[in-house]
This record gives C-alpha cells, sequence and structure tokens, in this order.
C-alpha cells in the first residue's frame, strides 16, 4: 500500500509464486500466548512522539518502511527465508518505539524461539498481543520448544477469496 498526502490509499498486491506461498504456509507458525496487552497507551505514546517530530522515532519509522519494502521484493524474488530475517530487524525495530511494545514473557519466548529455529517473528493480534508469530528455518524444533512451554499452536492457511459470512 502506498499511502498518499491527500489521505489516499493506492493499493499494488505483490505477486507471489504459488511456491512461496505453500513454504510460508508450511514455516509460518502461530502460537496463542494467553496473554493480551492493551495497545492504547503505546499507540498513544508513538502518536504523540510522531506529532512532536521527535527524529528517534520518524527514522525508526522510516526503517520500518524500508524492510516493509524489502520483504516485499523478498516475497516476490522467492525468498521466504530473507522475509524471516526481516521479520527479526522489524521486531527490534518495532521493541525500540515504546517500552509497552513488550514484556519480559514475550521477550523469553521470542529468544526461545529464535534459539529453536525461528529466524524471527513478532507480537501479533488485535489489541497488541495474544499471539506469537514467528517465520522458522526448523519448523519441528520450533514446535517442540513452544509445546513444552505450554504455547498452543493454531495452524491456518492462507485465503484469497475474501471475506464471507458463515451461517449455522
Amino acid at each position: 500500500m502506498q499511502f498518499q498526502k491527500d489521505d489516499s490509499v493506492d493499493v499494488k498486491p505483490i505477486k507471489i509464486a504459488p511456491k512461496t506461498i505453500f513454504d510460508l504456509e508450511d514455516n509460518l507458525l502461530l502460537f496463542y500466548t494467553g496473554r493480551v496487552r492493551s495497545a492504547s497507551s503505546m499507540l498513544l505514546d508513538q502518536h504523540t512522539r510522531s506529532l512532536n517530530n521527535e527524529l528517534e522515532i520518524k527514522e525508526n519509522l522510516d526503517q520500518v518502511k524500508s524492510i516493509g519494502l524489502q520483504i516485499s521484493r523478498a516475497l516476490e524474488k522467492n525468498d521466504p527465508r530473507l522475509f524471516g530475517s526481516l521479520m527479526d530487524e522489524h521486531w527490534s525495530l518495532k521493541r525500540k518505539r515504546s517500552t509497552g511494545m513488550t514484556n519480559s514473557d514475550f521477550d523469553e519466548w521470542y529468544e526461545l524461539a529464535r534459539a529453536n529455529g525461528a529466524l524471527g517473528g513478532k507480537i501479533v493480534g488485535a489489541g497488541g498481543g495474544g499471539f506469537l508469530m514467528f517465520y522458522a528455518q526448523d519448523s519441528v524444533s520450533l514446535r517442540n520448544a513452544m509445546s513444552k512451554i505450554g504455547l498452543e499452536e493454531l495452524r491456518f492457511k492462507f485465503d484469497f477469496e475474501g471475506t464471507k459470512v458463515v451461517l449455522s
């Protein structure tokens, strides 16, 4: 997505080969942490710092944008392992934007994952948490490590059909 100064947004889907999509489905692992944290104070802090034109936050966000563009190119060039490594760089930058971005549990789990086959990852979920997502170069080792500490994996696949209403 490209955000324009007039508040419009240009959407250009990236072209990802089926082989890369299958790799991502096999190696992107999502674990439920059972923990949630409020994102509102963290987002307010980032917003305030951005409005105050703090150089540090602007440079951080510029670096995140650059990583996003690199991720897009990596996926288009069928290099999901580079995507995983870039996820780690992104997480490192994101943690620097706000002290409330993570906590000791998330940090411990992240380091355990990195020691057991994850190239990179991030906290995901509305409200600022609930799940850890990793790109694994060794999914078996990562699954075993997360299972041992009680984090349940939530398996998923990509869906390209959009939102559906399911009535039961």
